[in-house]
């Protein structure tokens, strides 16, 4: 589903990220654990091409990515939902949801509000909520029903479980759990051991920006 080669990546004289490669099947979750600095977030901003990779290869779904704009990724089917969430303060829960709104896709699950609400139960109560009122848990629960609702075949999940109350870090790990038995591929870069364990099928260790034996 998803495939990463000898990745390579920075921010303008500073490399950080050498040679990096991973793979993701579909149904799978997959872990990229890392501390702060060592290029997680880097990693999941390249493949969705908001940072240009200075060598490698991206493929997703067969095709490459690695020279595509965000939008054009996006419209491929992969979804991403970075780290500081940016929902749209000024609009509603609703209004959240209908803007992450693709057509449906041949053979991808699909998301309407009804099976998003399912998933984050929450949502359906806050749904004229703007979203600038929700706490840290609810944005989150909203960043990632957002980023479904454009029917990803494949999402990428940068530090869902950071500064979560336990109860909203167990329905993260239970949405996502739900998005693997959906068939939907999941790369999810965390620091959290413990959270990982509870839903990745496997992982990669992230040090100075280089993969290391997990």
């Amino acid at each position: 589903m998803l495939e990463v080669r000898r990745l390579s990546a920075g921010y303008g004289r500073a490399r950080v990220l050498f040679d990096v490669e991973l793979a993701v099947a579909k149904g799978e979750v997959v872990a990229l654990l890392g501390r702060n600095g060592a290029g997680k977030s880097t990693t999941l901003k390249s493949i969705m091409g908001l940072v240009e990779p200075r060598g490698g290869e991206i493929r997703f779904e067969g095709a490459r990515i690695d020279r595509r704009a965000p939008y054009q990724i996006a419209r491929l089917g992969l979804g991403y939902v970075p780290e500081d969430r940016r929902i749209f303060t000024d609009l509603t829960v609703a209004e959240n949801l209908e803007v992450g709104r693709q057509l449906p896709r041949s053979g991808v699950p699909t998301w309407p509000f009804e099976k998003l609400v399912a998933l984050f139960p929450v949502l359906a109560s806050l749904r004229q909520r703007r979203g600038g009122s929700l706490s840290g848990g609810e944005q989150q629960m909203l960043c990632i029903a957002r980023t479904l609702a454009g029917n990803p075949s494949a999402i990428l999940l940068d530090e869902p479980s950071e500064g979560l109350a336990p109860v909203i870090v167990d329905q993260v790990a239970a949405a996502i759990l739900e998005l693997k038995w959906a068939g939907v591929a999941v790369l999810l870069a965390e620091q959290s051991a413990r959270f990982t364990e509870r839903v990745a099928d496997r992982g990669y260790r992230l040090e100075k920006g280089e993969i290391r034996p997990a």
